[in-house]
């Protein structure tokens, strides 16, 4: 713990708004208000449509607020390593975990680049440990960690020895010579020749054993792996790598994890496995810190570890580091980034917004946690803890009966220094503890671990640990600590948004909802509004699936649920709209980045029409279904693209002209956006030609709702030329006879139903 009088080893300092910012939040806000009112005032003398406007408007009002009061007070926090290794002779250890769960859709290379990222970090050797988890239970994955750690013995020096930023292998050499320093001695060159065949000989093993050109012999190391089946196998645990001479120059430990599955219990997805990943370090190397990454998310900044440790340590009081998260940053998006996957717009507001409050929120990844955070403990709990007063019969009813991981944890929460172990003796009890039925009767996964009840384990559980009391820090570096693989296809990218507003409102609608923590727990008031900005996201489908339709249903029946034009309040209307754009672009702009990425994020970002319409609506289905008794949700792994070399770029390169154009399958979730474009393509026809439905009111719809109608079919220009698309870019025909179904059941349900105007 740094003392007063020493330099700082962290700095929390507050984020100057920018005078235009303010102004257009404060505008924005002031129209909205304005806008309802009218809207309010306005509702006896007009119907349905307009009445269904305002809800909707109330909605996006509600939504703005809620991201204004997020937003307020942004903090950062600047880290000085330099001065850690001064002040911290005896750096604290970190167990590292990396987590995949199917070697066909997160291909081994993938595991195996982020892996040599973390072996290879700015950090003494002895005081880190890597686990992999592996919930595919695969050979592939054991045979290419393997094949990896042979090539660490060269690829970790060679980092150290000329200090190498990225520690990806794939990405440091994928820049070619351009990775030569200007004044590279020859030396050097022979070296870096050597270190790129070395890889490339490994990304060719790694792919001749999943292509099965060199089948595995399953025996020795594999001879576990003989006759399993993904979810019903024993555990398996292999200790790849250890630093027995504990060298501070040498490699980490390397250990390879798979628990145990069994079709009659649950394995709770992520959250279990991590779970089992905690239980098996504590048996094994018990370091007071942790860090969890996806198998994607390799470690971009060397000295990632040293600035995490000046987070946890830089603060007199350990109530404001209960975790240090690093946001989620992709890699190497596409031009334009035509699927929404720039984080500009949150590395600008979002993340600094909730530092300023109560701390970021747990993001699943480029997470670092106090190991005594994750065992359960409260601030309340700190101060028995420390002084010993501990129960060791009421450990064990929360962490199970291995007396070897109820002293580690006691240790633990007692802030006792742990004696190094030796990992292969304790392989044996690590696989106790990773069984399937060991969490029975325990703490695991309600007060203690990752908490279960949500797909999106990682939220859930940073908000328990916030409404125990403590605080959480946000690491933002330049170069970041982590960065990851963003989704190239829009199948892939919807799934995976799915996924994440599936396990959003689970927690919304639970009994984990934060209103409750505030209420019952120590969640502050504000932080327990950021919660609900997040997790209410998908049900901002349900405003923007009515939006998109009421311009064509106000035109199919002449009937409008905007101001007339030459209406003075129609201002008020094209104000709100035209300034929050600008307040978009203005980040966007400032941060570098072209119009036509601007773009691309109003379209598909987190609450455009598209991503509205599809992931979010049909995440939104999920939950309702789930609470209503019909089914359960399912948890859906994204695909991550694989890469190796530079021996790949030529492909790649064959592939730029069909870059960031839309994909489609025979999903369903095509079809609500397909719908919806041709209703609104329906109504401009009928109107274009005159044609009037029967029970279609006197007058003529105004403008507003004509050009609400064009700008819906703008936003959905994808899928128009999906219409005309072959292959795998055009829509399939079963999604456009469905889609042309129901887009007809509507247009009729207009000509029985309209309701009118007074």
């Amino acid at each position: 713990m740094a003392d007063s009088h020493s330099l700082p080893l962290s700095e929390k300092n507050c984020v100057k708004v920018s005078t235009l910012q303010r102004a257009l939040e404060i505008v924005i806000s002031s129209l909205f208000f304005c806008l309802l009112v009218y809207c309010l005032l306005s509702l006896t003398d007009h119907g349905f449509p307009w009445l269904l406007a305002f809800l909707c408007e109330s909605w996006f009002a509600f939504n703005w607020v809620l991201n204004l009061i997020t937003e307020w007070t942004p903090m950062v926090y600047k880290t000085y390593p330099d001065n850690l290794l001064q002040q911290v002779p005896d750096l604290p250890a970190l167990d590292m975990f990396v987590s995949t769960a199917d070697p066909v859709l997160e291909p081994p290379i993938v595991t195996v680049n982020t892996v040599l990222s973390l072996l290879a970090v700015d950090y003494p050797a002895h005081k880190l440990a890597c686990y992999v988890s592996d919930d595919g239970c695969s050979p592939l994955t054991l045979f290419s960690l393997i094949e990896a750690s042979k090539f660490a013995r060269i690829w970790v020096p060679f980092c150290k020895k000329h200090d190498i930023q990225d520690r990806a292998p794939f990405r440091y050499f994928s820049a070619g010579e351009s990775t030569f320093p200007c004044d590279s001695p020859p030396e050097f060159l022979l070296e870096w020749t050597k270190v790129k065949d070395e890889y490339e000989n490994l990304c060719q093993k790694i792919e001749d054993a999943v292509q099965h050109s060199v089948p595995l012999d399953i025996s020795g190391d594999y001879a576990a792996f003989a006759h399993l089946e993904t979810n019903n196998h024993p555990t398996v645990i292999k200790v790849i790598w250890e630093n027995k001479e504990r060298l501070s120059i040498g490699l980490p430990h390397l250990v390879y994890v798979a628990r145990e599955k069994r079709p009659n219990h649950p394995h709770h997805y992520k959250a279990g496995a991590m779970n089992a990943l905690t239980r098996v370090s504590g048996v094994m190397t018990n370091a007071p810190f942790m860090l969890n990454v996806d198998c994607d998310m390799y470690a971009s900044n060397s000295k990632i570890v040293l600035h995490a440790m000046c987070l946890f340590l830089g603060f007199k009081h350990e109530r404001e580091g209960a975790f240090v998260q690093c946001p989620q940053i992709n890699y190497d998006y596409l031009k334009d980034d035509p699927f929404g996957n720039s984080v500009a717009l949150p590395l600008k507001t979002f993340w600094p917004g909730v530092a300023g409050i109560q701390g970021p929120l747990y993001a699943g990844t480029g997470c670092f946690h106090r190991r005594k955070v994750i065992y359960g403990l409260s601030q309340n709990d700190c101060t028995d803890h420390i002084q010993g007063h501990l129960d060791v019969e009421a450990l064990k009813d929360q962490f199970g009966n291995s007396m070897e991981l109820v002293s580690s944890a006691n240790k633990i929460l007692a802030e006792k220094i742990d004696d190094p172990h030796d990992l292969s003796s304790a392989v044996e009890e690590a696989r106790k503890v990773a069984s399937c039925g060991y969490e029975h009767n325990t703490s695991w996964g309600k007060k203690v671990g990752w908490i279960y009840g949500s797909i999106t384990e990682d939220l859930l559980t940073g908000l328990k640990i916030h409404a125990r009391g403590w605080k959480s820090i946000l690491c933002m570096l330049d170069p970041p600590g982590f960065v990851g693989s963003a989704p190239t296809s829009m199948p892939v990218m919807l799934t995976q948004r799915k996924r994440w507003i599936t396990g959003l409102l689970e927690i919304l609608f639970s009994k984990n909802s934060p209103i409750f923590s505030t209420l019952n727990a120590k969640l502050e008031f504000r932080m327990c509004l950021a919660y609900i900005w997040i997790l209410k996201w998908g049900l901002i489908s349900i405003p923007v699936l009515c939006y998109s339709l009421l311009p064509a249903y106000c035109i199919s029946t002449n009937s409008y649920f905007l101001p007339k034009v030459g209406e003075p309040a129609l201002i008020m209307f094209v104000a709100v709209f035209l300034t929050k754009f600008l307040y978009t672009l203005y980040f966007y702009l400032e941060s570098g980045l072209s119009i036509t990425a601007w773009w691309n994020y109003q379209r598909m970002g987190p609450r455009s029409t598209i991503l509205s319409t599809t992931s979010l609506l049909f995440g939104t289905i999920s939950v309702v279904l789930k609470l209503l008794g019909i089914s359960e949700v399912v948890f859906e792994i994204t695909k991550k693209d694989q890469y190796c070399s530079s021996i790949d770029d030529d492909d790649h390169n064959g592939n730029a002209a069909n870059a960031g154009k839309f994909t489609f399958d025979e999903s369903p979730i095509f079809v609500p956006p397909t719908t919806i474009l041709f209703v609104n393509l329906t109504a401009l026809a009928m109107r274009l030609l005159g044609v009037k439905l029967p029970s279609a009111l006197q007058g003529t719809t105004g403008l507003g709702e004509l050009v609400c109608s064009v700008w819906v079919v703008i936003c959905f220009w994808p899928f128009v030329r999906g219409l005309f698309g072959k292959g795998k870019y055009g829509i399939p025909l079963s999604t456009v006879l469905k889609s042309g179904m129901l887009a007809l059941l509507f247009t009729l349900c207009c000509g029985k139903i309209s309701l009118p105007l007074r």
